[in-house]
C-alpha cells in the first residue's frame, strides 16, 4: 500500500538516542541519561494506591469523553490554587496525555491548509503532529537575546491563523513572564488568530512560578499534562482548558478520535493532585541538579548556556566544538556514556550546533554525569 504524505514525518531525534542507549547498556555498559525527558521517580504513592484500590471493585470501562468529573472539577480547584483563577470544571477536557491534547486543538481549532506559527527551538511534534493533520507549522526564530522565546516584533510580516507558545520551554526551559505573555496574547488576537499555550512543565520552577495564559484570557486553549510535575509519563494522562464556545466540538472530535483517556490514568491522576509533599520533593531534586548542571557543565566545557527558569532541561550552544550535534551527541554516547538529545530535534537550522541536557534523573546520577563530561572534553582537548 501507499503511504501518505501526510505521514511523511521527521523521526523524533530523542528516541533514537534513547534506542542507542539502550542497546549500549543491554551490551553491558553502565550510561547515564542525559537524553530523556521524563521524571526518574515513578507517581506519586497516592496515585499507586488508589489505582490499586480501584482494581478491587471498579470494572474501570469507560468514561465520558471529556473525563471523570471528579477529576476534571479538581483540575479546574488547581487554577485557583496555582493562578488565582476561578475555572469553570466544564471547559476542561481530561485527554490521553498531552500528546492527545496537541491533536485535539489542532483538529478543533484549524481547518487543513491553516498555518501555525512555532518558536524555534521548540518541541519537535508539534510540527510533526501539525503536518500529520495537513496543516503548516511556520517556525520563527527565536533569539538569544530574548532566551529563545518568542517576541511580538517576531511575529510582524508573519501570516498565521494560530499561535503555539510553550513556558517554561522544551528544550530551553526558559519562561514567559505576564506581560510577555500578555503581549504574545494580544498579538495572535489582534489579527483573530487561536492562541494555544503548552503548559505541561508548570509545577517545575526554580524561583518565579509559571504563568498561565488563562490569567491574561479566557479566549485562548491552555494544554497541560500530568506527566512531568506528577511524575506519570506512561499513565499518558493529560487536560486542555478551551472555552466554552469551543467545548461541544472539542468534546465531539474527544469521542470520535479517543472515547475517552486511560479510566485507570484518570483514578490515579485524581489522588495525584493531592500528593503536595511528595511532588514537592521531586521538584526539590530537580532545584538541586539543575543548580549542579549550571556549576558542572561550564566546568566541563560547556559554558554557552541560557539559564533555566524551570522544567528539567539545559540548552547549550556548542557550535564552537562542532556543526554536527547529532554525530556529537554519538560520540559522547559511545566515549562517556552519557546520553544527550542533539539540538537538530528542537531546531533544524541552528541545532547542528546545540544539545539539551536533562536533569531529571537522581541527584547521583547527575553528578556521575557530569564527571564524565568533564573527562570527555578533557580527553578530547
Amino acid at each position: 500500500m501507499r503511504n501518505s504524505s501526510r505521514g511523511n514525518v521527521d523521526p523524533f531525534i530523542v528516541m533514537d538516542v534513547m534506542q542507542a542507549a539502550s542497546a549500549a547498556e543491554a551490551a553491558g555498559r553502565s550510561i547515564v541519561h542525559m537524553e530523556v525527558g521524563q521524571p526518574g521517580t515513578p507517581a506519586p504513592a497516592a496515585a499507586r494506591d488508589a489505582l490499586a484500590a480501584a482494581l478491587e471493585d471498579d470494572a474501570l470501562g469507560y468514561t465520558v469523553a471529556l473525563g471523570l468529573p471528579a477529576l476534571r472539577k479538581r483540575i479546574a480547584r488547581l487554577y485557583g490554587d496555582w493562578y488565582g483563577v476561578d475555572l469553570d470544571p466544564a471547559r476542561v477536557v481530561v485527554t490521553p496525555g498531552s500528546s492527545g491534547a496537541f491533536i485535539l486543538a489542532f483538529s478543533a481549532f484549524f481547518d487543513g491548509g491553516d498555518t501555525v506559527a512555532l518558536g524555534r527551538p521548540g518541541y519537535p511534534s508539534y510540527r510533526q503532529i501539525l503536518r500529520a493533520l495537513d496543516l503548516k507549522a511556520v517556525e520563527i526564530e527565536a533569539s538569544e537575546a530574548n532566551r529563545y522565546q518568542l517576541v511580538p516584533g517576531d511575529l510582524e510580516g508573519v501570516d498565521y491563523d494560530g499561535l503555539m507558545i510553550a513556558s517554561p520551554a522544551n528544550p530551553t526551559g526558559t519562561m514567559l513572564g505576564k506581560p510577555a505573555l500578555s503581549d504574545l496574547i494580544g498579538a495572535a488576537q489582534g489579527r483573530g488568530a487561536t492562541f494555544v499555550s503548552d503548559e505541561i512543565y508548570h509545577g517545575l520552577h526554580y524561583a518565579d512560578r509559571a504563568v498561565s495564559a488563562l490569567e491574561v484570557s479566557d479566549d485562548v486553549c491552555v494544554i497541560n499534562s500530568f506527566s512531568k510535575y506528577f511524575s506519570m509519563t506512561g499513565w499518558r494522562v493529560g487536560w486542555m482548558v478551551v472555552p466554552e464556545a469551543n467545548l461541544r466540538q472539542v468534546e465531539r472530535l474527544a469521542q470520535n478520535l479517543f472515547i475517552c483517556a486511560p479510566h485507570a490514568a484518570q483514578v490515579a491522576a485524581l489522588a495525584a493532585l493531592d500528593a503536595t509533599d511528595e511532588l514537592e520533593a521531586n521538584r526539590a531534586v530537580y532545584a538541586r541538579n539543575r543548580q549542579l548542571m549550571l556549576d558542572g557543565l561550564p566546568k566541563a566545557g560547556f559554558d554557552r548556556l541560557a539559564p533555566p527558569d524551570g522544567a528539567f532541561y539545559v540548552y547549550a550552544d556548542v557550535s564552537h566544538l562542532t556543526d554536527d550535534s547529532r554525530a556529537f551527541a554519538a560520540e559522547i554516547l559511545d566515549r562517556a556514556g552519557v546520553a544527550v538529545t542533539p539540538g537538530l530535534d528542537f531546531d533544524p537550522e541552528r541545532g547542528g550546533g546545540t544539545l539539551r541536557f536533562s536533569y531529571a534523573r537522581a541527584t547521583a546520577d547527575i553528578e556521575e554525569g557530569l564527571e564524565r563530561l568533564a573527562r570527555f572534553m578533557a580527553d578530547r582537548g
